[in-house]
């Protein structure tokens, strides 16, 4: 059976998850892997057999997107002949994690293309929204960013018979998780400036900021700033006390399963990520909508106060992945 697997390279976690999954998927055949996008920091062991431009959204400095940046980024012009190009009727199976290449060319030609991500949870209304709803665009990324025939999600949660809770890095769940009282900060969207300038108001802990703007390493007073670096956070996330992140999904995810404390500032103007954030708001995860006049002092009652959630998040990437070939059939090519 030749498998192919396309993987969103924007931010870390598409990546994180597939470096789980592929070792699953060699077991049931020859497998491809194309990765699309600009923005992860982390990457592949495995070779690619694409690595494609795509689609990525930019993250900015005043906690949000750069859409300036984003629509800069874009090549329609490139993005349609990557579709054009790409020889999927040469695979028995194609699955997708948000990668929107792979998923339009499977759209266009009329060939099954099984999503397996995160946002593919988002495809049940089950699954948490905020009560303020954006414009019906927002939501409609969730469907036609990269289309699928079939899903298999993941989040915080069991929303639906097709969402599973999240997969655990091997190394996450090999960690020994210890509290040595610094706190872990990940706001890929925030200036890192504005950042020390607030952090250093709550002095009485050390504060381990992983930036994607800054290329170097530098201290002011409590705060250490340092560039992502998926080794120094996962020491850094094992031993620290809570973690003070965006709206994403892996981080607060091994976050919690590591048994610690999330303070949430998803996103503006992300609506994936504001919908994250009310999942983790309703399991009793503290959020704030953006950094305001009396952030400072709600960042020190976290501090001091902060609830730490107990979930249980088993590794069952083998079971889903059986499940993944056992429900859906692929023989929709026509053997000669």
């Amino acid at each position: 059976m030749k498998i192919l697997y396309a993987i969103q390279g924007t931010g870390n976690g598409h990546v994180s998850r597939a470096r789980e999954i592929i070792p699953h998927l060699e077991k049931y055949g020859e497998l491809d892997l194309l990765l699309s996008g600009t923005q992860a920091d982390v990457g592949l062991s495995q070779p690619l057999r694409w690595k494609l431009h795509g689609f990525s959204f930019v993250f900015g400095k005043g906690g949000g997107v750069d859409y300036l940046k984003t629509w800069r980024t874009m090549d329609l012009k490139q993005f349609r002949k990557d579709v054009k190009m790409l020889p999927l009727e040469a695979y028995d199976i194609i699955i997708n994690d948000f990668e929107p290449l792979t998923a339009w060319a499977c759209k266009l030609r009329k060939i099954p293309c099984i999503g397996l991500s995160h946002q593919a949870s988002f495809l049940s209304k089950a699954t948490p929204r905020p009560a303020r709803r954006l414009p019906h665009y927002a939501e409609s990324l969730f469907k036609y960013y990269a289309p699928v025939s079939a899903a298999i999600g993941f989040h915080f949660q069991q929303y639906d018979d097709f969402i599973y809770t999240p997969v655990i890095r091997r190394e996450i769940r090999a960690l020994l998780p210890e509290n040595k009282g610094h706190y872990t900060v990940y706001l890929p969207a925030h200036d890192d400036k504005l950042m020390v300038n607030i952090l250093k108001q709550v002095p009485a802990v050390e504060w381990q900021v992983f930036s994607k703007h800054s290329k170097e390493s530098f201290r002011r007073e409590n705060v250490l700033v340092q560039p992502v670096s998926n080794e120094l956070f996962n020491q850094s996330l094992a031993s620290c006390e809570g973690l003070l992140t965006a709206g994403g999904f892996e981080s607060p995810a091994e976050a919690l399963f590591l048994g610690k404390k999330i303070f949430s500032i998803p996103m503006m103007g992300q609506w994936e990520q504001q919908c994250n954030a009310e999942a983790l708001r309703r399991m009793g995860v503290p959020v704030v909508k953006k950094i305001g006049k009396d952030f400072v002092t709600i960042l020190k009652d976290w501090v001091e106060n902060g609830p730490v959630i107990r979930v249980n998040f088993p590794d069952h990437t083998e079971a889903v992945i059986e499940r993944l070939f056992r429900t859906h059939s692929f023989s929709w090519r026509k053997k000669s």
